[in-house]
Parts: structure tokens; C-alpha cells; sequence
């Protein structure tokens, strides 16, 4: 695993051109806040909010989202529809074979994983890490700032090369590996060269991903105190407020992670 600090300046080393796209999983099933995605703050879904950030991230060539085959998702392809979005169906438990049918739909060398549940996602770091990833593009199959985690839960992405995803595919055999994406590649470093963006504060405390009642009623006070004078708020707008609002913290810091 090799590892970059999110404010060294990456310079790409080649020109051409990678095709790349963000692909977000979306499902209604969720075990602990079903629905969560189409959850409404100030009229708008927590989805929607999401893509407003999403859509700042220059570079990429569109947004896809990945949603089931399952009868209870057929709202996210109408929504989709609406939106003008690309969205692919696939299995409910398989979420690594929805990534490569995306990958293999659109003709793309890499994606950028993105899950539903994060709706304060900063577009900034996604931005800081395609840029870390393009300039080490010949020597990298993956990024994240998913290991030894120094950012907030809520802000993950993970960058991987098609081909990864293609590997892991064919050789994944739990259904962990399945269902979370990922696992293979980032437990085979002898297979893949993988790569960790990290920041030196160390803000992995706080939790802005939405699992449960107490993380949206937790998201709902932000987007409401920064999104009517500031529809474009960071990361540090959101540390920032809930600096002067310390008592907030207290509404999920009960709620634990699922671990993989």
C-alpha cells in the first residue's frame, strides 16, 4: 500500500485520456433505515443532494447509478429517468458484479465507487484523489481514503482500475467480497497496487454516513444550518459547525460502524 497526502500537488504524468465515471450504488432495501436515499430534508432527497455534489467532481465522464433488479428499486430507475441519469441493474447481493456490468456498459478503464449513504460527500477530495490517481496512473490499480482512515465516515470514495475489477470478479468466492466491492483487491496487495490519500488531522471521529434514524436526524441539522447560504459547503464548513455545535455529535455517537 503506498500512501499520499492529500495536499501534495499531483501533476499527471501522460496525457491520454482515461475513461472514468462515478458509479453509485443505490438500493431502497436497506436493513436499518429502509428508504434512507429518498429520505427528504427541506424538500429534496438525501440522493439528490448527493448528485449535487457529485456533479461539481470535473474530469469524469458522467454518473451512473447502480441500483437491483429487485422490484422494490424500480423508483430509483424512474428517478433515474427523470433526472436524466444513467443507471444499470444488477444483483442485490452481488454489488461487485454491478460495478464491472458498468464498467463493460460504458466502455470505462476505472470507476469511482461512491455508496448511497453518504450525502455530505466533499467533491473536493474526489477531485484530489482522481487527480493523485491520474498522476500515477501506470502504476496504480486502486485508491481510497478508506485505509487507516484519517477523513470522517461519510466522505469515502474508492478509485479502481476495470481490470481490477474484472479479477476480483472472476476470482472473489465469499459473499463479502460479493456484497462489499472491494475486499479482494485490498486483501491481495501481492495482486494489485494499491494506494492510500490520507490528510495529517486525524478527523476519523466524527460520522457523516446515514445507516440509521440518529445519522439522518444528525445530517438533517447541518443541511439545514449550511445548505440555504451555502449550497456548496466542504468538509471544512461541516468540522467547522459542528465545532460550535459539539452537543450534535451526541445524537449518533451511540451508532456503531459495520465492519467488513
Amino acid at each position: 500500500m503506498r500512501y499520499f497526502s492529500d495536499d501534495q500537488v499531483f501533476t499527471p504524468t501522460s496525457s491520454r485520456f482515461l475513461p472514468c465515471m462515478l458509479v453509485v450504488q443505490a438500493r431502497l432495501g436497506s436493513t436499518r433505515l429502509p428508504g434512507k436515499i429518498f429520505r427528504q430534508i427541506q424538500g429534496k432527497t438525501l440522493l439528490s443532494y448527493q448528485l449535487e455534489r457529485l456533479r461539481q467532481v470535473n474530469g469524469l465522464q458522467g454518473i451512473i447509478i447502480a441500483t437491483t433488479i429487485n422490484p422494490l428499486d424500480i423508483p430509483i430507475v424512474e428517478y433515474c429517468n427523470r433526472e436524466g441519469l444513467h443507471c444499470i441493474r444488477g444483483s442485490e447481493d452481488d454489488v461487485l458484479s454491478r460495478y464491472v456490468a458498468a464498467a463493460e456498459a460504458f466502455g470505462l478503464e476505472a470507476v469511482v465507487r461512491i455508496t448511497s449513504d453518504c450525502p455530505l460527500i466533499d467533491p473536493y477530495l474526489i477531485q484530489k484523489g482522481l487527480a493523485c490517481f491520474l498522476a500515477n496512473a501506470e502504476s496504480l490499480d486502486y485508491l481510497s481514503i478508506c485505509h487507516e482512515r484519517t477523513y470522517p465516515l461519510g466522505m469515502d470514495f474508492e478509485i479502481i482500475r476495470t481490470d481490477a475489477l474484472k479479477k476480483a470478479f472472476f476470482e472473489a468466492q465469499t459473499a463479502l467480497e460479493k456484497e462489499h466491492v472491494t475486499p479482494y483487491i485490498w486483501k491481495h496487495p501481492e495482486l494489485f497496487r494499491l494506494a492510500n490519500m490520507q490528510q495529517k488531522l486525524d478527523q476519523s471521529q466524527y460520522r457523516l454516513t446515514v445507516d440509521t434514524q440518529e445519522d439522518f436526524s444528525l445530517i438533517e441539522h447541518i443541511i439545514k444550518a449550511l445548505y440555504p447560504t451555502n449550497p456548496e459547503f466542504t468538509l471544512k464548513d461541516v468540522i467547522t459547525l459542528l465545532e460550535k455545535h459539539p452537543d450534535w455529535l451526541a445524537i449518533n455517537a451511540h451508532v456503531k460502524h459495520k465492519n467488513i
